[in-house]
């Protein structure tokens, strides 16, 4: 008989369940993965969970570790932080992150891990997956010393790309988003918060990441001219409105997006994928990020949290998912 792992789908969309799945012996260049915690990434996941990926896009937002089609049954994630089993004698009983989906155990390649350094705790690496598009969405980006910046949305990745700011030197920087409990996750980052109306204006740069179209309009609103703003959000099937009109033209403003898909075409031709990965988990050492981090659940409650998480009944920036031990009942 084949060993057996637990996994969550979604059934349908706004239905998910526990199912098991067999796991397979891995073979020799393949890793044998037991999870400790995986990260629910809140406004992407939570768009999937009520089947709002566009036709169009079914192919971009395929999980490299996903089953099953959208909308529906599907297994989708990509924030897991587990220790290496069953595997080469280098990264066996190594703590390793992947972007593989919420299961109890997994068989990869075993390339396709990473491993976490001693100076991030396993709690903490589950936020890798974020951090990365923080330093893709930078790399794109290109912030100078001095400059005046804006990140508009104090969501998960608006605060990965503001507590990666304010490393920068001499920036006056500001997290603007329109709850002001967001507040105390920006004290916690040691960055200056404010409210859309109080926000500081003449801006070289802004990070929009609210996936709001009154965000991205403020966002436009704030910079100073020949400004950029760097779009983050990621709106799914919904359609938004972008005032193109008024001053933006003699203005000379400038939007621009930015995806995790790809490596930043500043950095294609020197950087991987695993070297971009291998830097988000680097910077994880520092306990600041702790903040991103606002809810836990145990595996077995994901079918009730997730429909939670999408309602917005469940405030959270990260919500990490806690595995049981071996042996624990």
């Amino acid at each position: 008989m084949p060993r057996v792992a637990c996994a969550f789908w979604l059934s349908a969309p706004g239905r998910g369940e526990l199912r098991p799945v067999p796991l397979p012996e891995p073979g020799s260049d393949e890793v044998l993965v037991r999870t400790l915690y995986s990260g629910v990434s809140r406004g992407t996941e939570t768009l999937v969970f009520r089947g709002g990926v566009p036709k169009s896009q079914y192919g971009a937002m395929r999980a490299p570790f996903q089953e099953g089609e959208f909308p529906a049954p599907v297994k989708y994630g990509y924030l897991n932080v587990g220790v290496v089993e069953e595997g080469p004698p280098a990264l066996r009983g190594r703590t390793v992150f992947c972007l593989a989906p919420h299961q109890t155990h997994y068989v990869v390649p075993a390339h396709a891990v990473t491993p976490v350094p001693d100076a991030v705790p396993a709690a903490r690496a589950v936020l890798a997956g974020t951090v990365e598009t923080a330093v893709n969405a930078l790399w794109d980006a290109a912030p100078l010393v001095g400059d005046r910046i804006a990140v508009v949305g104090a969501g998960m990745v608006g605060c990965s790309v503001a507590a990666l700011l304010a490393r920068y030197p001499a920036v006056r920087l500001q997290l603007v988003d329109a709850d002001p409990a967001r507040a105390t996750t920006a004290e916690a980052l040691g960055i200056d918060f404010a409210l859309p109306d109080d926000a500081l204006g003449d801006c070289d740069l802004v990070v929009h990441a609210s996936a709001s179209e009154e965000g991205l309009a403020r966002s436009l609103e704030l910079l100073a001219p020949e400004g950029t703003v760097i779009e983050l959000s990621w709106y799914g099937d919904r359609r938004v409105s972008l005032p193109l009109g008024e001053a933006f033209h003699s203005r000379r403003l400038v939007v621009r997006s930015s995806q995790v898909g790809a490596v930043s075409s500043a950095r294609r031709a020197r950087r991987t994928f695993a070297d971009r990965l291998a830097l988000a988990l680097d910077l994880l050492a520092d306990p600041a990020f702790d903040a991103l981090v606002t809810g836990e659940s145990a595996f077995e409650e994901l079918p009730s949290v997730l429909p939670r998480l999408a309602s917005g009944d469940l405030a959270a920036l990260c919500h990490r998912i806690r595995y049981a031990p071996p042996g624990a009942s």
